[in-house]
């Protein structure tokens, strides 16, 4: 099952952002599943992840900002943003450990 990230765009600091994370087919049977983002110049990082059971640990730079869901009916995955930043600028992606890369999408965040 591939996964494939959409809904960035440029919003200014402050505002919020939902992504989404399409299947190409059922994650059901998917543990676990995470976001991901790679700024301009840096190493890509982890952001957040979920399990079939709920969310684990955020990483400390979205922690209490960012909120990951699933709808396994839909196939889906979110990515709410909230009180965006402009160091959230990065391109985000979604994957889980049995997935390949995708193309991820652009959020610009503007100051």
């Amino acid at each position: 099952v591939q996964l494939q990230a959409s809904g960035g765009g440029l919003v200014q600091a402050g505002g919020s952002l939902r992504l989404s994370c399409a299947a190409s087919g059922s994650i059901f049977s998917i543990d676990v599943m995470g976001w991901y983002r790679q700024a301009p110049g840096k190493q890509r990082e982890f952001v957040a992840a979920i399990t079939r059971g709920g969310g684990l640990p955020y990483s400390d730079s979205v922690k209490g900002r960012f909120t990951i869901s699933r709808y396994n009916a839909k196939n889906t995955m979110y990515l709410q943003m909230n009180s965006l930043r402009p160091e959230d600028t990065a391109v985000y992606y979604c994957k889980h450990p049995g997935g390949a890369w995708g193309q991820g999408t652009l959020v610009t965040v503007s100051s």
